[in-house]
């Protein structure tokens, strides 16, 4: 079993104006954080946003899908590689997944919650009828049900999990042998500073009619603010590597995919009406064997425009890594940092100063990957 390894990754990032994760009123999710409102972006939207990312980059059997029509999905599996006909596959995907014990949603073939799987894991599923389909076909409903009832379904999804169901988990409340604990944290991106939310007036144009009436065809507002956001994510290796079977390389390559990920990701909310993608302006990793360790309380004190936001809401997050080492003894196993401030810029030269002193020379972002990689696997081979 390895043992307690948590890689911690803190991002300081400023975006525009946006509206990336909108609440019940469709504005900018907010929180108030050391006396002050401050901008907000769910752990469930960048998760989201570092999964799509990751999936986008692998193929389609390593993704994970999360989804209420598993049994249409896996109906659709079984037609293609059987030829039956939809109606037949429909039948024979119902009852493999029935012996789950899912619950039904209101809609007819939907599950009554969302289920994360990996699509390799449901290609299994349907590999499992693949050479006896038509003649289960032929049963009625009670004979297909006791045909597949000893069919390994089950055990199908408790294996080979994809990255994105290894790193975030699966929560089925009334089927706890589908369960996996999560092998990710992930807080609630905040603002460095006190924020305001504003509203964008617009105004379209009908163009068929705009030679005979004046004035617009509609008329709306949306909600934005911008920000520099602090976000934290946590990985626990060993968690990781036991969701993969105890594959220690697939669990490097699982931790390498949501570190980019996660530090290039973006969540889509509004997009095309703000084109609000940035890239980081720090990403730094702290590599621990105690506990992780969140520094929002950096910003508790809510960090006041200057010369902008960003390089001091960097200082600050260095000083409170620095503060953390200092007084309670932390003795980090490996530390490291990417950023876009230098000693050069007058401005950014404490920062940079800072940043150096806390995480070491700064690294180029992909260089920053690998040794990452490299001092983990060092890591384990001093435990083993």
């Amino acid at each position: 079993m390895t043992q307690r390894l948590y890689i911690d990754v803190h991002v300081v990032q400023t975006v525009p104006p946006a509206n990336l994760n909108r609440d019940d009123q469709g504005n900018p999710k907010e929180a108030v954080y050391g006396g002050v409102r401050r901008s907000r972006v769910s752990s469930q939207a960048w998760k989201r946003a570092s999964r799509r990312h990751f999936d986008a980059q692998a193929p389609e059997s390593d993704r994970a899908t999360r989804t209420k029509r598993i049994t249409n999905e896996l109906a659709t599996r079984i037609s293609l590689t059987t030829g039956l006909e939809s109606e037949d596959a429909g039948r024979i995907a119902a009852a493999l997944l029935a012996q789950l014990g899912l619950s039904q949603g209101k809609k007819a073939g939907d599950t009554a919650y969302l289920l994360f799987y990996g699509n390799a894991q449901l290609d299994a599923v349907a590999a499992l009828v693949s050479e006896r389909a038509a003649d289960l076909a032929a049963l009625d409903e009670k004979a297909l049900t006791e045909a597949v009832r000893e069919l390994p379904v089950a055990e199908s999804f408790r294996t080979g999990h994809p990255v994105g169901v290894a790193l975030f988990g699966r929560m089925v409340a009334d089927i706890p042998k589908l369960n996996v604990d999560a092998a990710v944290q992930v807080a609630h991106a905040l603002s460095t500073h006190e924020t305001q939310l504003e509203f964008d007036y617009f105004t379209a144009v009908d163009d068929q009619n705009e030679q005979d009436e004046t004035g617009a065809g509609m008329i709306g507002t949306i909600g934005f603010n911008s920000a520099t956001l602090y976000r934290y994510a946590t990985v626990g290796f060993a968690q990781l590597a036991d969701n993969l079977g105890g594959d220690t390389e697939a669990a490097l390559d699982a931790l390498d995919r949501f570190v980019d990920s996660f530090a290039l990701s973006v969540p889509t909310g509004y997009q095309n009406s703000f084109a609000h993608r940035t890239r980081p302006s720090l990403v730094a990793v702290v590599v621990r064997n105690d506990q992780p360790v969140n520094l929002v309380s950096a910003f508790e004190e809510p960090v006041v425009a200057e010369a902008g936001i960003q390089a001091n809401s960097a200082r600050r997050l260095a000083e409170e890594h620095i503060t953390a080492t200092e007084v309670w003894g932390d003795t980090p196993l490996y530390e490291a940092a990417s950023h876009t401030f230098t000693t050069g810029e007058p401005r950014a030269k404490d920062t940079a100063e800072t940043l150096t002193q806390a995480f070491g020379e700064p690294v180029a972002f992909s260089d920053l990957r690998t040794t990452l990689r490299a001092r983990i696997t060092t890591a384990l081979e001093e435990q083993a």
